[in-house]
């Protein structure tokens, strides 16, 4: 069936080249690496990130199984993520696109940080500096932050980062604990 409008971004707009490396304000971005499957496990052993992530990974191969799909989510365009990382190459955190309609031009962003890393603006960074490279090199039109609106410290890092608090929908996503309406928050390419 024919589209009557043309893709805002062409297939192969992110397979055809390398997942890059951003840098972050004092941070670098960088594609994730078997090596970094201990601290990802460490990260998701954490209850706030297994909350509002709604998951775990209970062994270092899953962990791994984690970092190493994110090349096939590149691949398929589909979803891409990044590492954190310090001076050091150690990771912090993790910032990514979700949800990639590369037809629409438009994405969602997640982030979560390791407990000993908060504090110190790691996600904000780390979103400013995708929200970046998304709006500018690719040419997005629009990228989403959803979060549960019990979690305010996703909520602080979305408004500090320039995405605007654009409604609330019911119920909208299950944790542990229940159904949690959720915040949505957008920013369009002409907003930077």
């Amino acid at each position: 069936m024919p589209l009557l409008v043309d893709p805002a971004l062409p297939q192969g707009t992110l397979r055809d080249v390398a997942q890059p490396r951003l840098a972050a304000d004092g941070l670098t971005l960088r594609p994730w690496r078997r090596s970094d499957a201990a601290t990802v496990r460490t990260a998701f052993a954490c209850p706030d990130i297994q909350h509002w992530h709604v998951r775990r990974l209970d062994t270092l191969d899953e962990a791994g199984e984690w970092v190493t799909g994110w090349v096939d989510r590149w691949d398929s365009e589909t979803a891409a993520s990044w590492a954190a990382v310090d001076g050091d190459d150690q990771p912090l955190g993790q910032v990514g696109l979700r949800d990639i309609s590369l037809a629409e031009g438009s994405a969602s962003l997640s982030y979560w940080v390791t407990p000993a890393a908060r504090g110190r603006a790691v996600a904000a960074r780390s979103v400013d500096a995708l929200s970046a490279w998304a709006f500018g090199l690719i040419g997005f039109n629009r990228l989403n932050i959803h979060h549960s609106t019990a979690n305010t410290g996703s909520c602080r890092v979305a408004e500090r980062t320039g995405y605007r608090l654009e409604g609330t929908l019911r119920q909208a996503v299950k944790h542990a604990d229940g159904w949690h309406d959720w915040h949505v928050h957008g920013r369009l390419r002409t907003d930077t």
